[in-house]
């Protein structure tokens, strides 16, 4: 992880203020505001802002003036109702908004989730860092066979290394090049009076998506938790999906009783369609299911095995 000098500087000045407020805070969330969070080799998540607390959702759902007289206990059990019953509107009463910083290629995959307000480093305007992302080994694996989407067996050691050359080799020449297309010094002169300066907009077009970018999100709890339903889960992709685990763990320090219900209702649940409900159901009874009657594929079988936990013989259909 690494910050520039300036924001260095900005987030020490930015933990050395403080304010008297009237506003609900969060002690857990104080502790860590401004605080870069390190994620993969150079990118990090940092708390800029957070508005709102577990109570603020369970005020807003009675429609109650201030923080109400109501036990602790009370609170937990509506707001589990809530989540159970996927009533979101009072969690949109929380606010979080953070400072990232990403590979390009994260970002793009991030940008699908079109709820939140983005504001992103702007190329045209600055010069980006030499900065980009090399996977570890660990992470380096063949095209999943049965997933366009995923990845399959790793890659043997030598190929590994062949991968990473290649990947560093691609990523300073291009940004070589990036430096040259500039031709200009830290004030923005020519390095090289005579030739030609392209202008910064132009010359950013030839670098690689593994390079970082920064921007600040802000997002309403109920869309951050969908965000965390799709990219917490297992088959999200491993860059995006560490993100999204530090985004985690920091709404259980912001709203504990509402991520206490958030896991065990959506991150750790699981739903069934009508046709799994009515195998399920078989299966109580004893019965074998006929997966092909119920319109369920060879794919949403074993989908249902895994939701279950159970061995594939259990779930065998009727021949």
């Amino acid at each position: 992880m690494s910050l520039s000098p300036a924001q260095v500087e900005a987030v020490r000045e930015a933990q050395s203020d403080s304010a008297t407020t009237r506003r609900p805070t969060v002690a857990a969330m104080e502790a860590v505001l401004h605080e870069p969070l390190p994620v993969l080799d150079h990118g990090f998540v940092r708390v800029v802002d957070y508005m709102g607390d577990d109570a603020a959702i369970v005020q807003a759902a009675r429609v109650s003036y201030g923080r109400g007289t109501s036990r602790l206990s009370s609170d937990r059990g509506l707001i589990r109702y809530l989540l159970r019953h996927r009533h979101t509107t009072p969690l949109e009463m929380c606010e979080l908004k953070l400072h990232v910083k990403l590979p390009i290629f994260v970002a793009r995959q991030w940008i699908r989730h079109r709820t939140a307000n983005v504001n992103e480093y702007s190329a045209r305007y600055s010069i980006l860092d030499r900065e980009f992302y090399l996977p570890h080994p660990e992470q380096l694996a063949e095209q999943s066979r049965s997933n366009r989407q995923g990845r399959e067996s790793l890659l043997s050691p030598e190929e590994s290394a062949r991968v990473l050359r290649l990947l560093s080799t691609d990523a300073e020449r291009c940004y070589d090049h990036y430096e040259e297309l500039l031709n200009e010094d830290d004030d923005g002169n020519p390095r090289r009076p005579g030739d030609p300066q392209l202008a910064r907009e132009l010359a950013r077009m030839n670098l690689t998506l593994n390079y970082y970018t920064q921007w600040y999100w802000k997002v309403d709890l109920h869309n951050l938790l969908h965000f965390l339903s799709l990219r917490m889960d297992a088959h999200a992709q491993y860059e995006i999906r560490v993100y999204a685990d530090i985004i985690g763990s920091l709404v259980e320090k912001w709203v504990p009783l509402a991520w206490e219900a958030f896991r065990d209702y959506r991150l750790e649940g699981v739903s069934l369609s009508r046709m799994e409900l009515v195998a399920v159901k078989a299966l109580l009874r004893g019965e074998l299911p006929d997966y092909a009657g119920l319109g369920l594929s060879p794919r949403e079988e074993r989908e249902l095995k895994d939701k279950l936990g159970l061995p594939q013989a259990v779930l065998a259909s009727v021949s």
